[in-house]
């Protein structure tokens, strides 16, 4: 695929609103793409994460694993699907498994490379550091919203 398309694909992701194309195009540059077959494994839970994936083509089962035994984690990532976005910010290891349900094709984005990015435009790092504020109010009420349904 050509880097246009990279760019494209980049551009539909929410986490990268407000990128300017010349930096959707470092972004794009940096990227890696990731082929996998049905069945192959994209990371396992507990695996330190170097970065992000965005979800081209196919789709992935996620699963966790408690108490020696694997569960579905709830979803199945489809197209446009950004895994770890969290990495791309902070070291952390995965808190999941990601299988690949068919072929599947996945931009796989680097911390480093995406750090830059965020020192060169600062603004980016502005925005960004304000959207996963209000992410994070967001979850923090929603935990407390669930709250009582756990307690004794």
């Amino acid at each position: 695929m050509a880097l246009d398309d990279d760019i494209r694909i980049l551009s539909g992701v929410p986490l990268f609103d407000g990128f300017a194309p010349e930096q959707l195009r470092l972004l794009a540059f940096g990227a890696e793409r990731v082929a996998l077959e049905a069945g192959d494994t994209l990371f396992s839970q507990g695996e330190r994460a170097a970065g992000a994936f965005i979800l081209v083509s196919g789709a992935l089962a996620l699963s966790r694993e408690e108490d020696g035994v694997e569960r579905p984690a709830g979803r199945v990532a489809r197209p446009g699907a950004l895994l770890g976005e969290l990495a791309l910010i902070v070291e952390t290891a995965r808190p999941t498994h990601a299988r690949a349900e068919q072929t599947s094709v996945l931009l796989r984005l680097d911390r480093k490379a995406f750090r830059r990015i965020l020192e060169e435009y600062p603004e980016l790092a502005v925005r960004l550091h304000g959207r996963l504020s209000r992410q994070l109010v967001e979850l923090a009420r929603e935990v407390e919203r669930l709250a009582p349904r756990f307690s004794e």
